[in-house]
C-alpha cells in the first residue's frame, strides 16, 4: 500500500519540509520549465503564513487582528522580491496578479450583491428544515456559485437557528454549500470553471459527476442530521411562539446584479472570440464588470437591508488581505508541484490523482492545484492542457482522471478555512455574529478528519480505488 502510494507522500514532502525533488537528472527538469524551479526552501513563507492564520486567532489574538494585513504581505513581498530578483521571472508574478484580482473580484461582488437580499424564514428550526435548507443551497451553488450562494444564505441560516446555533451548524453550511455543492457546473466552483476555459465541455461535469455527488451529499446531510437531531438548543426560547411559515424576500433589484455576475463570468478571450483581451494589463473585462458591480450594487442598495443583515466590508477586507498573501507565497509550492507532478505523471493513477489533488487543494488554491493534475494527467498521453483540441481529446479518451481531479478539487476544498475563499468569509461573518468558530487547527480535527475524510475515502473506495 505503501509503494501505490508513494507519488503522493512525494508531492506532499514537497511542501511539508521543502525537499529538493527532481527527476533522474536534476536538471532536466529544470530545463523542461518555462522558468528556473525556486529553492525549496522558498516554500516557507507559505508555510509560516499557513501556521499564522491557524494559530494567531488562537494564541495571540489581539496580535493579530491588528497586524495580520502586514504579515499577509510582508510574507508575500519576500517572495515577490525572490522572483524578481534571483530568478528574473515576472511571468510568474504577473500570472499570479491576474488570478488574484479574478479572484477576488469574484468573491467581492458576489458578497456586496448578495448582502444588499435580506431572506427571512418564518419557520421553526428542525434537522429535517435545515438538511432541507442545506440541500437547497448546494442546488443554487451551481447556478450562482459557491460563493454566492454561501454569501446569500448564510445569514438567514444562522437567524433560522438563532435559538440553537452551534459551530458544527456553520462547518456543514461551509462542508455543503461553500464546497461540495458546487461540483455539477463550471459555474459552481472555480476549478471546474477552469477546466471550462481549456476545453472541458459545460455539461461533462454533471453528466460524470452526479452520481458521485449524490452519494456524497446524502452521506453528509445524513451525518448532520444525526448531529442536529441530538441537539435541543433554547428550546424554551421557542415555547408557544407561533410561526407564521411564510418566507420573505427584500432587495430583490440585487438579483440582477448577481445575473450580471454570472453573465461576466464567460465574458473571457478563451471562450468568446469576441471579448477583447486587454492584455499586457493583469485584468479584462469581466473584472472590470465585476468590480463596477461593488461599487453600483452597495451605492443602490436598500439601507434597510444592509442593516438588518449587518452587513460591513470586514469580511471581504479579511479574505483580500490573507489571499494576497497566500496567492504569492505559494506560487513556489505549486511550481515545485506541477514539477514533480508530470515528472511522475507515469505513476499516477486515478486513486492517486484523487488524494493529491484532492489534499492540496485543501491547503493551496484548488484552482491551480486542479491544472497542475490536469496537465499531469495529460501528460500520460502525451496531451498539452495550454491547447483546447488536446483536453477535448482527453475528455474523450480516459474520463477517470479528469473525474477523480474535478471531484477532489472541489470536495476537497471544505477540508480547511483556507480551502476556498468563501470558507473564510463564511468563518468571519459568523464570528461577526457572535458565534464562537472552531480554530484552524481544531476545524480539522474535530471536524474535517472524523467527518469528511472517512466519507471522502468511500468514494475513493468505489469509484476510484485500482483505476487508470
Amino acid at each position: 500500500m505503501i509503494r501505490k502510494f508513494s507519488p503522493v507522500f512525494i508531492l506532499f514532502i514537497i511542501i511539508i519540509s521543502g525537499s529538493s525533488l527532481f527527476a533522474s537528472d536534476g536538471t532536466t527538469a529544470i530545463l523542461q520549465a518555462e522558468h528556473q524551479l525556486p529553492e525549496p526552501l522558498m516554500v516557507i513563507p507559505f508555510i509560516v503564513l499557513l501556521l499564522m492564520i491557524a494559530t494567531g486567532p488562537l494564541f495571540y489574538k489581539h496580535f493579530w487582528e491588528h497586524h495580520y494585513p502586514k504579515i499577509a504581505m510582508g510574507l508575500g513581498l519576500i517572495t515577490v522580491l525572490y522572483y524578481l530578483i534571483f530568478l528574473n521571472d515576472t511571468h510568474s508574478l504577473l500570472h499570479t496578479l491576474a488570478e488574484y484580482l479574478s479572484f477576488i473580484a469574484l468573491l467581492s461582488s458576489l458578497f456586496v450583491a448578495s448582502g444588499g437580499i435580506l431572506i427571512k424564514v418564518n419557520k421553526k428550526a428542525t434537522p429535517l428544515l435545515n438538511v432541507l435548507f442545506l440541500a437547497f443551497g448546494a442546488v443554487i451553488s451551481n447556478v450562482i456559485g459557491t460563493t454566492g450562494a454561501s454569501m446569500l444564505l448564510i445569514r438567514p441560516f444562522i437567524k433560522i437557528n438563532k435559538s440553537r446555533i452551534k459551530p458544527y451548524h456553520v462547518i456543514f453550511f461551509i462542508f455543503i454549500i461553500s464546497n461540495i455543492g458546487g461540483a455539477l457546473t463550471p459555474i459552481g466552483d472555480p476549478p471546474l470553471f477552469l477546466g471550462f476555459l481549456r476545453g472541458v465541455p459545460f455539461f461533462w461535469v454533471i453528466q460524470n459527476v452526479w452520481y458521485i455527488w449524490i452519494p456524497t451529499m446524502i452521506l453528509v446531510l445524513a451525518v448532520f442530521y444525526v448531529m442536529d437531531s441530538l441537539n435541543k438548543g433554547n428550546s424554551e426560547s421557542e415555547t408557544g411562539k407561533s410561526f407564521s411559515g411564510k418566507i420573505e424576500f427584500k432587495g430583490l433589484k440585487n438579483l440582477l446584479y448577481l445575473g450580471i455576475i454570472i453573465l461576466s463570468v464567460f465574458l473571457d478571450p478563451a471562450v468568446l472570440s469576441f471579448v477583447p483581451s486587454l492584455a499586457p494589463l493583469p485584468f479584462g473585462i469581466r473584472e472590470i464588470i465585476m468590480f463596477s458591480v461593488v461599487y453600483l450594487s452597495y451605492k443602490n442598495a436598500d439601507q434597510e437591508v444592509l442593516r438588518a443583515n449587518e452587513f460591513d466590508f470586514e469580511p471581504i477586507k479579511e479574505v483580500a488581505y490573507l489571499f494576497v498573501g497566500i496567492f504569492a507565497t505559494m506560487i513556489p509550492a505549486l511550481q515545485l508541484i506541477a514539477n514533480e507532478a508530470n515528472v511522475l505523471g507515469d505513476k499516477l493513477n486515478a486513486g492517486v490523482f484523487y488524494w493529491a489533488t484532492g489534499m492540496l487543494s485543501g491547503f493551496l488554491d484548488n484552482a491551480p492545484t486542479y491544472l497542475n493534475f490536469l496537465s499531469a494527467a495529460m501528460g500520460k498521453y502525451g496531451l498539452d492542457v495550454n491547447i483546447k483540441s488536446h483536453v477535448q481529446e482527453f475528455v474523450n479518451h480516459d474520463e477517470i482522471y479528469l473525474q477523480a481531479i474535478s471531484v477532489a478539487a472541489v470536495f476537497f476544498g471544505a477540508l480547511t478555512y483556507i480551502g476556498n475563499g468563501p470558507n473564510f468569509m463564511v468563518k468571519s461573518i459568523c464570528e461577526r455574529a457572535g458565534i464562537n468558530m472552531p480554530s484552524f487547527f481544531t476545524y480539522i480535527i474535530k471536524y474535517s478528519i472524523i467527518i469528511l475524510i472517512p466519507i471522502f475515502a468511500i468514494i475513493w473506495y468505489i469509484f476510484f480505488l485500482g483505476k487508470g
